[in-house]
């Protein structure tokens, strides 16, 4: 009897779970149909949205759809910091010197004549085909200077500070008080405003070992700094203005005597070069406003790199330097 029992509980409990899957079956059947008419319905009143082809090709070409990749398909934005005036030492170069320039360096009637070079007898068959022989004697030809005219009126490339730390060479942290103080000097720092170029502070190190100054090689010993465009200016603008004028044992840059040769290699060069002691590092207005934060001072070389070449083209570059109130004296 009571077997009987269990055996009609459970075919009840049976029914009655089919009837209840079979009710959820069928609301979910009704369900499904009642979403995919409302589906059809706003499908048929939206138009379809336009496809930008562009866009999909860019995207397979990545061979991605991900959404946070999608803004790498622009291209990466070169910022670069331009000129917003221009220095007033360049608009007097401009305005005024490059005409009195122009005027104290032209010759008349000389024309642009290059050195020939030796060559052999072209009619002698045993020379013909052989190289151009070397000039004879110690000394290579000397570079011709170019035709005098407005296009080629001398002018500043460039100018170098260098600076040689002594202590360096025992003690490797005394070389960041130059390279700090050089930093605030010019202003320069490496790929500034966008200038893959900018090189900024740069420290050398030794090429060669030497015993006797205690020099190992690739020690860093000096540090130097090239100064282009507007910071170039302003560097004259300051040296010129607050430094030259505030220094009492300097009378100016010594140039050579009238009996030098002008045949030597820093006279064919127009580069115009002297030193500062480290008293005048302290008189620059970038540095003598928080001079006192600097270990030690340092003295260091200046260097007016111009586009003179040739002949006569140290008399160039000091007529150029002289012109930016910068004096010249004789031994």
């Amino acid at each position: 009897m009571h077997a009987s029992i269990r055996t009609a509980s459970a075919l009840a409990r049976a029914a009655q779970s089919t009837t209840t899957s079979t009710t959820s079956s069928a609301a979910l059947a009704m369900s499904t149909a009642a979403a995919t008419k409302g589906r059809s319905r706003n499908q048929a009143k939206r138009p379809p949205k336009p496809v930008n082809q562009e866009f999909v090709d860019k995207m397979k070409a990545r061979k991605t759809h991900k959404r946070w990749n999608y803004p790498r398909i622009f291209q990466k934005t070169d910022i670069r910091v331009g000129p917003i005036s221009e220095p007033r030492t360049l608009a007097h170069y401009h305005n005024t010197l490059a005409e009195d320039l122009l005027y104290l360096t032209y010759r008349h009637g000389v024309t642009f004549s290059p050195q020939p070079r030796p060559q052999h007898d072209p009619e002698n068959p045993y020379t013909r085909h052989r190289p151009a022989p070397q000039p004879k004697g110690g000394k290579g030809l000397r570079p011709a200077a170019p035709p005098t005219d407005a296009a080629n009126v001398v002018k500043l490339e460039k100018i170098v500070l260098h600076t040689h730390v002594k202590e360096a060479q025992t003690n490797r942290q005394a070389i960041l008080s130059a390279m700090a103080l050089f930093r605030q000097l010019s202003g320069e720092l490496e790929k500034q405003g966008g200038q893959e170029s900018a090189s900024g502070v740069v420290v050398c190190r030794a090429r060669k070992q030497s015993s006797s100054f205690r020099i190992t090689r690739h020690l860093p010993i000096s540090v130097k700094v090239e100064l282009r465009g507007e910071k170039m200016y302003e560097f004259i603008n300051s040296l010129a203005e607050f430094v030259l004028p505030r220094m009492r044992d300097f009378a100016g840059i010594v140039m050579p005597p009238p009996s030098a040769s002008m045949n030597t290699p820093s006279a064919l060069s127009g580069v115009v070069a002297f030193g500062l002691p480290p008293s005048a590092m302290s008189l620059f207005p970038q540095v003598e406003v928080n001079f006192d934060s600097y270990p030690r001072s340092h003295g260091f070389h200046v260097e007016f790199v111009t586009n003179a070449r040739g002949k006569d083209a140290q008399n160039k570059a000091r007529a150029l330097v002289s012109g930016f109130r910068i004096p010249l004296v004789r031994k």
